[in-house]
């Protein structure tokens, strides 16, 4: 199994990569942690607040996604979050310096780049779980650039 930094796997930078490392990936699921350290974004003097967790878990997906294309000989593209179903988490913030384990497993996925994903972060006594729906598009130029309006299909006109 090939590992790559984290940030060679997603398309955010500096500060709003909020993953440590993967831990495991396969061409179902991905594993990977964050400590929560004071200074992080989102971090606040409780730590890290539960409901950001769906921004872990859409990352942990990206990651899942970087893993595949790159292993694959492919670039690591964009991607977008669609929705999230059914989120819960036991604990309103998980705090500084606790290790969370984030893992997506994949429910889903079209050759158009439509995927589902069950999705949960675990801690010591501290749980959260959700479903993810995301988009990564082929070539996601037309999605990002907004001088070129979608039709109701989602294509130029």
């Amino acid at each position: 199994m090939t590992t790559w930094s984290i940030d060679e796997l997603l398309p955010h930078a500096g500060r709003m990569i909020l993953l440590d490392r993967v831990v495991a990936w396969d061409a179902e699921r991905i594993v990977c942690e964050r400590v929560v350290r004071a200074g992080d974004a989102f971090v606040d003097t409780h730590g890290f607040p539960a409901w950001a967790g769906v921004e872990l878990m859409a990352q942990a997906i990206a990651a899942w996604n970087g893993c595949q294309v790159l292993a694959a000989g492919g670039a690591v593209r964009p991607g977008f979050l669609l929705g999230t179903r059914a989120y819960r988490a036991d604990a309103d913030t998980f705090p500084t310096g606790t290790k969370l384990t984030v893992e997506a497993v994949r429910q889903f996925h079209d050759d158009d780049g439509m995927g589902a994903f069950a999705c949960r972060i675990d801690a010591p006594g501290m749980h959260a779980e959700a479903r993810l729906t995301v988009f990564s598009p082929p070539d996601p130029t037309p999605f990002l650039d907004p001088r070129n309006p979608l039709d109701s299909r989602g294509t130029p006109p």
